[in-house]
């Protein structure tokens, strides 16, 4: 399988009651036979142009592995679904997952040496 971003930015009115909306993107995902791996809501934030009449969209991140034909279905789910504005799902750029091991080795390494002083 292979790793991929998801960015979904669901309408504003939503912006009380998140829980539904996700646990409906979520069910898309798994349903596409997807593995959540991390997700992040980064909150309500002001778009830099209008989208369906709306200013502010609540952005939601998910890291993902999915398999090579999900994509596609995944896709054609999220253009039809009412709750999502707006969606971007990529490829992740494998230097940042590498990156970020690097990262927390060395910063178990800073606690381990503090640790001993």
């Amino acid at each position: 399988m292979k790793q991929y971003e998801l960015t979904v930015m669901f309408h504003p009115d939503l912006e009380m009651n998140l829980t539904p909306a996700v646990e409906k993107v979520n069910k898309i995902i798994e349903s596409a036979g997807g593995k959540i791996v991390k997700e992040t809501n980064e909150g309500k934030k002001h778009m830099c142009y209008a989208i369906k009449g709306n200013e502010y969209a609540v952005y939601y991140f998910y890291e993902v592995e999915l398999p090579a034909e999900a994509p596609a279905k995944i896709s054609s789910t999220l253009n039809i679904t009412d709750e999502v504005i707006r969606y971007l799902l990529c490829a992740a750029d494998p230097r940042k997952a590498k990156y970020e091991a690097l990262k927390k080795s060395d910063d178990k390494e800073e606690t381990a040496e503090k640790s001993e002083e």
